[in-house]
């Protein structure tokens, strides 16, 4: 008899929690799943919700909540509220009382949609889309929903479970392919004898009309010095023989002719006589020149200048030649003299006049060769001794690309600046690590019309890197018809890199 009356009890409690189900909600809802996929680092999850008909319980909601799960993991997606007449109504006071703080916090985390669960003669669709962030885990998950019961002030209570997808369908990206430039080098050509110059230039103060040099006289202290650390800069290098120090005097154009040689080789000559004491080379080997009156200095000098009459000036000094006769140089000084009253004469003597007025100094020399070993050393103190080929083959030694590589050819370029190979090499140099931009620069210094296996290579790279695929066609066919075997494998290159564009824009096509 006991145990008749606890099987009725259970089967009454079991009647009396599914006539309280029944209560909760009436109609159906309808989840579709529309698509579950993964494309790039992105899971995109599209699915039609369709509560028309569905009435629910004044006082509670029902959360539909999807989720990715897997074996060891889950990610809730934003969940859809349908709520009944008193909840929905409690939800929009709520909402509307909420302060702009609030409604922030709120909405970092609110439901995807929250829609009235009543009036079941409408129509009630929910376009359901969410982008969440690919991790590898779901590559095996699957898609549920979750439906839970809320109100009455009770926790929410799980109601069901529904698979949706049972996997993810994963997108084969196709990855921009990057090309891998295949760059050629010239080798320069080597030099027996390492000849070189090097030039300094000095503004010494001299008494009116005198040409004995005073070191401590106006800025002598400070041009002196200029000189003198030019020639001892070369006087401590072990590896350089001087054959000539030739020391140039020139003269700013105002007064005679003669008297200005006179004055500027004078002058030169006392500047080779103060470093004819100072340093231990013998006196053969200096040699003084009159460089002219400076003209071309001048020039130099108004151009840079906002000058009264500037235009006029240059056109004066352009107008007539500076030939070396005392007729031809007066009939340009006597124009300047007489050009706007002399105003603008006035001004060059008082502005001018004194920097035209100046020695240079040029040092030719021989540096001696170097072995690989003895390149390495030098590199690090004095690259200026190393002739282009020897940094061309000490670049050789080194990994192809590797900063080290780098370094050599923009030390060459730096120190080679006007050199073809010079700049051909560095640009090179610059695309195995595709900066374009310094390639650019180098490649800008070499006439186009170089006709080199080479040069058509670099060219067409750079092409390549820039999109320019019928320009980078073009040299790239002529350095191979001239056998060069790096422009083989970059048309190689550049074929895959336009069938990758290709099937890219395919597929963000199917993707539109």
């Amino acid at each position: 008899m006991k145990r008749q009356y606890m099987l009725f009890v259970i089967v009454l409690l079991f009647c009396m929690d599914t006539s309280a189900q029944q209560k909760e909600y009436s109609g159906k809802m309808h989840v579709t799943m529309l698509s579950l996929q993964q494309e790039g680092d992105s899971v995109y999850v599209k699915l039609t919700f369709d509560i028309s008909g569905v009435n629910v319980d004044s006082r509670r909601s029902i959360s539909l909540v999807p989720a990715l799960v897997a074996a060891s993991d889950r990610l809730y997606l934003p969940e859809v509220v349908v709520k009944g007449r008193e909840n929905y109504n409690v939800y929009r006071r709520e909402t509307a009382l909420m302060s702009s703080r609030e409604k922030a916090a709120y909405a970092a985390e609110a439901p995807y949609a929250v829609v009235p669960g009543f009036k079941s003669g409408n129509s009630r669709t929910i376009a359901y889309s969410v982008a969440v962030k690919y991790s590898s885990w779901m590559a095996d998950a699957k898609l549920d929903m979750y439906e839970d019961l809320c109100g009455c002030g009770n926790p929410a209570r799980r109601m069901g479970i529904t698979m949706l997808a049972n996997r993810i369908t994963l997108e084969k990206i196709i990855e921009p392919y990057e090309i891998t430039p295949s760059m050629a080098y010239v080798q320069p050509v080597a030099e027996p004898v390492k000849r070189r110059e090097i030039t300094g230039e000095a503004f010494l103060d001299f008494v009116v009309n005198k040409t004995d040099i005073r070191p401590d006289y106006m800025n002598n202290p400070q041009e002196l010095k200029k000189v003198t650390g030019l020639v001892a800069g070369i006087k401590d290098d072990p590896d350089v023989t001087v054959r000539t120090i030739n020391v140039i005097g020139y003269a700013s154009p105002e007064g005679l002719l003669s008297n200005n040689q006179r004055l500027s080789e004078s002058r030169a000559k006392a500047l080779t006589d103060y470093l004819a004491s100072r340093f231990d080379y013998p006196r053969s080997l200096y040699k003084v020149a009159f460089g002219g009156e400076n003209w071309d200095g001048l020039k130099e000098c108004v151009e840079a200048s906002q000058m009264p009459y500037r235009k006029e000036v240059l056109e004066v000094i352009g107008s007539f030649p500076a030939e070396c006769g005392y007729a031809a140089q007066v009939r340009r000084k006597k124009t300047l003299m007489n050009l706007k009253g002399g105003e603008p004469y006035r001004y060059i003597i008082r502005e001018f006049c004194p920097l035209l007025r100046k020695a240079i100094c040029k040092i030719d020399f021989d540096v001696r060769n170097f072995s690989i070993e003895q390149a390495k050393e030098v590199f690090k103190s004095r690259p200026q001794n190393l002739s282009l080929n020897e940094m061309f083959l000490l670049a050789n030694t080194c990994e192809k690309g590797s900063q080290e590589f780098i370094d050599l050819f923009e030390t060459a370029v730096r120190l080679y600046p006007n050199d073809v190979t010079a700049n051909l090499n560095a640009a090179a140099a610059a695309l195995s690590r595709r900066d374009t931009v310094y390639a650019k620069r180098y490649l800008s210094r070499i006439e186009e019309s170089i006709d080199i296996p080479e040069y058509h290579n670099t060219m067409g790279v750079l092409e390549i890197l820039c999109g320019n695929y019928d320009k980078a066609a073009s040299h790239l066919n002529k350095a191979a018809e001239s056998g060069l075997p790096e422009a083989k494998q970059n048309l190689e290159e550049m074929a895959k890199k336009q069938e990758n564009a290709i099937l890219i824009g395919q597929q963000q096509s199917k993707k539109q």
